[in-house]
Formats: C-alpha cells, structure tokens, sequence
C-alpha cells in the first residue's frame, strides 16, 4: 500500500510539475507552440513517465534499506546514529568560524564547498567510530547491565551471549550444561532456528516430526526454568540458509555459537568468531587413561582381529582387549597399554591382567561351569 501510494505521489507530481512547467518557458518558444494545449498534455505525460522511473528507483532504495534496518541490532543503529550526529555537530562548530571570515566576492564559493566537505567528512568519521565502538560507549551508559563489566577496568568479565544451533537444541546436552554451570550468560535463538525447528516439527518424516517436536519442547523447558535468560532474537538476516545467518548473529551480538556441527564451528573459527562444538567439549571432558592403569570392564562383543574383546568405559570410550573374545558377556580386569585418538573418537587399548592365553582359557572354563 506504502510503495503504492509513493508510485501515484511521484506520477502525479511528475505531471503537475510538466504542465505548470510549460508557462516558464521563453515567450519565443511559447509563440512557436501551435497547439498549446496538446504540448501541456505531452509535456504531462513525460514528466510523468520520468517521475515514475524515479519512483520506481527510491522505491527500490526504500526496500533494500528498510531490509538493512531489519537485520541490525537496534544497538548498533542507536550507535550509529549517535555517531552521526556527533560527528555532523561537531563539523558544524568547527565551521562557524569560518563561515565569519570576510572573503572576496571571488572566493565566495569556497565557504559552501567547505561546509559541505567537513559535513561528509565529519559525519562518515563519526559514523565509523560508532560502528566499532559504539556498543563499549552504550554499556558506559548502563552501568547496571551485566556487559558493563566489558568495560571496566579488566578485573571482571561479563559472560558472553551464546547463540544457540539447532543442532545443539536437537541433541538435548544443552540442557546439562547449562544446569551445571559450564554455560553462562543469555542463550540467544535466532528466528531462523525457530522456523527451522518448526519446519521440521510440521514434516511428513516421522524422524524429522520427531527431531523437531524434541527441540520445540527443550526450548520451552529452558524458558520455564530460565525465564528471561533464554532470548529469542527476531532479527531478519539475509543469507543462503540458517549458518549464514547464524554466524551474522554471532558477529553482531559478540556472542559465542554453541552448534554440534564440526563444519561450522571451523567456519566460524575462520571467520575468527567463537564456536563452542559440544561434540569436541565431550571428547575433551573424558577421563584420561593411561598406559599402565587397571580397570574392570565387561566384555560385549567380539573384535576385529582374532581373540579380539570389545568392552567400553563409562564415558562411552571404546576399549579393544587382546585375546579376550572367549570372556564375552564377563567382567575381566584389563590393564591399559595404549590409546588413538581418531576422528570419530578415542579408542584405548588393554590386555586382561595376567594376560596369557592359558589363563584366559581358564576364565572362559571357569565362567562356562558358573553358567
């Protein structure tokens, strides 16, 4: 309706403009004009033409900066405009002097031409300086906010903001950490995420429907525990999918992306924005076993290799025994004796305590007569 409007505004001004035009025109034109009344009518037409190509042009302008306003944090563009203003103010107190100056008629000219430079210099410096720093002078204006302590004098830092991935909403180990503390300050949700998860809720797949039901109902545990540490950001980001967007938020806001996603934490770690990978912090958070220590593990399942037994730790690591594929479904006392990391995980290697066949035969008998 609004672009409508401006459409019509630009025609009609346009045409108005055209035929009042024609009577400024020289008198030795005007006697030339035989029809006077069909040049009004022709003139009409094309300076309504032109003025809808313009209208056509400032609305397009309109759209794309109404689109840049959408997807800026409103800090950002009080900031800037704060930075413009300063600046404009402050070339036009500098210029007041020289405005004074008598000149020559000759150089009039110059007093103009400088009022308009300093103007555009001034402005664009100002603009620029709130564009990198404009959020560290709002903080200084809300000392009670938690990102105050971003500014003060380095004996304290404010948690950073995580946003959170739908991956990581998905899996659900979320929750845990930020029960025990390892995840602080606000946890931000794109809308693209919430539409993500919705789309996904909605499927015809029945592993999809699931997947997005499940998100849907962590996030509304999160806000009945955490109320208003859970922000859901409704800004518009333009991009090709939901990471692009993602990584425009993490950049904007200074926050930290929580994701499962190994591609995109290295994507945002190019991008040199923090990424936290949940999948990476559970790998760093197992219990280290070394070379040398005993441990009691069940055996499940038979190995690779012959007389091979595979049993697992309680964190879920994979541990490979030698000669223990006769003792599956027991209990055996190993001894560690080395460890590879992989991309997939951590997989350590032991032998039974004691470890010889003779020995281990006997535990197979052993357990076969208790059975």
């Amino acid at each position: 309706m609004v672009d409508t409007l401006i459409l019509v505004l630009f025609l009609l001004t346009g045409a108005v403009t055209a035929v009042l035009g024609v009577d400024l025109l020289p008198p030795v034109l005007l006697d030339r004009i035989i029809n006077l009344a069909g040049f009004r009518w022709l003139a009409g037409g094309c300076g309504g033409t032109l003025a809808l190509l313009i209208g056509l042009a400032v609305r397009h302008i309109r759209r794309l900066l109404l689109r840049n306003l959408e997807a800026t944090p409103t800090d950002l563009l009080v900031s800037r405009a704060v930075g413009l203003i300063l600046g404009l103010l402050l070339a036009n107190l500098l210029l007041a002097p020289i405005l004074l100056l008598p000149l020559p008629w000759e150089a009039g000219f110059l007093k103009p031409l400088v009022a308009v430079v300093s103007n555009i210099v001034f402005g664009v410096s100002g603009y620029g300086l709130a564009e990198t720093h404009g959020r560290t002078l709002l903080r200084l204006y809300s000392p009670a906010s938690t990102e105050a302590l971003l500014v003060s004098e380095g004996v304290m830092q404010a948690a950073s903001p995580k946003v959170l991935d739908t991956s990581a909403i998905i899996d659900g180990r979320i929750q845990a950490l930020v029960a025990c503390g390892l995840l602080e300050g606000r946890m931000i949700v794109p809308q693209a995420v919430i539409d993500e998860l919705q789309q996904l809720a909605d499927s015809a797949n029945e592993d999809k429907r699931g997947k997005g039901r499940r998100g849907l109902k962590l996030l509304g545990k999160l806000r009945e525990r955490y109320g208003k540490r859970l922000v859901i950001n409704t800004t518009r980001y333009q991009g090709d999918g939901v990471d692009d967007k993602l990584l425009q938020l993490t950049a904007d806001s200074g926050a930290t992306l929580i994701t499962t996603d190994y591609n995109l934490a290295k994507v945002a770690g190019l991008q040199e924005l923090r990424a936290l990978c949940i999948s990476e912090l559970v790998v760093a958070l197992r219990p280290e076993v070394q070379p040398g220590d005993e441990c009691l593990l069940k055996i499940v399942r038979e190995g690779k290799e012959a007389e091979q037994g595979i049993g697992y730790l309680e964190d879920g690591t994979m541990v490979v025994v030698d000669g223990a594929r006769s003792c599956i479904g027991t209990r055996l006392r190993v001894i560690v004796t080395g460890a590879l990391q992989t991309h997939a995980g951590r997989m350590v290697f032991a032998r039974p305590v004691g470890g010889s066949d003779s020995a281990i035969s006997e535990l197979a008998k052993a357990t076969d007569q208790s059975r």
